[in-house]
């Protein structure tokens, strides 16, 4: 099935960055996901193995379901990695990332190999240890999101670098970024939200041959303007994916009701 046969709305660039609206966010996280299996296909036809670094986010729910329910994917032959981990959560806290993941996806489709970020006692270390992984080779495809507050993984407004040159750092997540744990619904208070965490920095994630980002929900629709429409600057960290080459979001409509402006050109049902 194409991204037509999911009934795309709209379609439009932003620079160098491909948009398609959808009417909801099953159906944008099922074309995101088909575009993943797509470009994991290709790619398999000319090497031996995939390398996958995918986000961990309730705005990922619907791309990780589909995914996991699609036979599409040889994903013995996938290499997996996450973009980012909390730092001072206890090692079953269902907060974690890598637990996200384990229980949206990879336990599902066991993929042939599984990186996962672990902080412990040393984040410094275990930055080190990852960035050294995922230097090994080059990272063919990413998955992600945007922050409420246009954050990138956790890099947040501000405080980031699209010229950073580590691949894996310590960060200290802001006020925003922290509140929208809470409005997601994975903590039940603010204080009980850590305020650091370990994360892959802007070069790290567009390094990555193809990039698919998958924004779903009315919250957004203030980020997904200024990714949009704003200035490339490293207040929204987002408005980097405008620069790279291969990348794709995928929005549902309330997301994107917010976003259109006069440099809008979208193109109703263009593929």
């Amino acid at each position: 099935m194409s991204n037509a046969g999911l009934h795309e709305h709209a379609s439009r660039r932003a620079d160098r960055l491909t948009v398609r609206i959808y009417d909801d966010r099953a159906t944008a996280g099922a074309a995101a996901a088909e575009h993943v299996t797509r470009t994991v296909e290709k790619t398999l036809r000319e090497r031996s193995s995939v390398r996958i670094v995918f986000a961990s986010a309730p705005s990922q729910a619907d791309l990780l379901r589909s995914l996991a329910r699609s036979d599409a994917v040889d994903w013995s032959k996938v290499v997996a990695f996450h973009m980012d981990e909390y730092i001072g959560l206890p090692p079953t806290a269902p907060q974690r990332f890598s637990r996200f993941l384990q229980d949206s996806l990879f336990d599902a489709v066991e993929p042939g190999t599984v990186h996962l970020l672990d902080p412990g006692r040393d984040p410094l270390a275990e930055c080190r240890r990852y960035e050294a992984l995922l230097r090994e080779a080059p990272i063919d495809l990413v998955c992600l999101g945007i922050g409420d507050n246009g954050h990138l993984a956790f890099n947040e407004p501000g405080v980031s670098s699209f010229h950073d040159e580590e691949w894996v750092k310590v960060v200290a997540l802001t006020e925003e970024s922290r509140t929208q744990q809470v409005l997601d619904g994975c903590f039940e208070t603010f204080d009980d939200v850590p305020d650091r965490a370990v994360t892959l920095t802007i070069p790290a994630l567009l390094s990555a041959t193809h990039v698919v980002c998958t924004v779903p929900g009315a919250r957004k629709s203030r980020a997904l303007r200024a990714v949009l429409d704003g200035p490339v600057d490293e207040a929204c960290p987002a408005t980097a994916l405008r620069s790279h080459p291969a990348a794709e979001l995928f929005a549902d409509r309330p997301a994107y009701e917010g976003a259109g402006t006069a440099r809008d050109d979208q193109q109703p049902g263009h593929p």
